[in-house]
C-alpha cells in the first residue's frame, strides 16, 4: 500500500498487535507511514483512517524532511560545521568548519563531550532549582524515542547522547524535566507549573525541540 503525497508516494506499513487498543499513525524516519492497530481492526477502517488524516499525515512527512536537514553535517553545541579530515591528531574548529583527524571516532568524542557538558549543567540547575531534591546520578546514552528519562526509586537521570549536538537550552529543558520528575513522577498540572517556576520559556524550547 502506498500514500500519496504531493506527487510523491510513501510505504504504508500496517502493524497489527493484540496488546493494541486504539489505532496510530506515525511516520519514521525512513518516511513510511506506520499504522498500528488492533489485531482485529480491518484494513478498510485503517485505510479509511489514512484517508481522514491525509493533511496531518503530510505535516508528519514534512517534519520528517526538516528533522533530516537539521541533522545533516557535524553538529555540537546547536551550531552545524563543514567536516574536513586532515592527517593530524586533534580536533579543531575554525569558523564554520571542523578539523579532523583520519579515522577519527566521532561517537566517542560525543560521548566524552557530553559526559563533560552534561554533568557541568546538571550540577548549575540543581543548584538553582527551586525545590530541595535528592542529587541524582547521570547516565548519558543514545535514546530514539526520549531526550530524557529520570528513574525515581533510584534517582537516577538518563540523557540522550544526541543532546550534545543542540544549544545548551535544550539540554537545561531536559534536564529541569527530569529534576521536576524527582518531586512529580507524572506529567501532571503541578508537574509542569514547576517546570515553568524553573524555566520560563520551557514551552517554547520543548516546541522547537520537535524538528530535532
Amino acid at each position: 500500500m502506498k500514500f500519496l503525497y504531493q506527487n510523491q508516494e510513501y510505504d504504508v506499513i500496517i502493524m497489527k498487535k493484540r496488546t493494541t487498543k486504539n489505532t496510530y499513525i506515525r511516520v519514521n524516519k525512513e518516511k513510511q507511514v506506520v499504522v498500528t492497530a488492533n489485531i482485529h481492526t480491518s484494513d478498510k477502517s485503517i485505510i479509511n483512517l489514512i484517508v481522514e488524516n491525509e493533511e496531518k499525515i503530510g505535516k508528519m512527512i514534512e517534519i520528517q524532511d526538516i528533522k533530516q536537514e537539521n541533522n545533516k553535517g557535524f553538529l555540537y553545541l546547536g551550531k552545524k560545521y563543514i567536516p574536513i579530515y586532515l592527517d593530524q591528531k586533534n580536533i579543531s574548529f575554525v569558523e564554520d568548519k571542523v578539523y579532523l583527524p583520519h579515522n577519527f571516532d566521532i561517537e566517542k568524542w560525543y560521548k566524552k563531550e557530553a559526559k563533560k557538558v552534561f554533568g557541568e549543567r546538571l550540577e548549575y540547575l540543581y543548584q538553582n532549582f527551586s525545590r530541595k531534591i535528592p542529587y541524582p546520578s547521570l547516565k548519558i546514552r543514545k535514546m530514539t524515542t526520549r531526550w530524557g528519562v529520570c528513574n525515581v526509586s533510584r534517582k537516577t537521570i538518563t540523557l540522550n547522547l544526541e543532546l550534545i549536538k543542540r544549544d545548551t537550552k535544550y539540554l537545561d529543558y531536559v534536564i529541569i524535566h527530569e529534576l521536576s520528575h524527582l518531586i512529580y513522577g507524572d506529567h501532571s498540572k503541578g508537574f509542569w507549573s514547576l517546570v515553568e517556576e524553573n524555566m520560563k520559556d520551557y514551552k517554547k524550547y520543548r516546541k522547537e525541540m520537535q524538528v530535532f
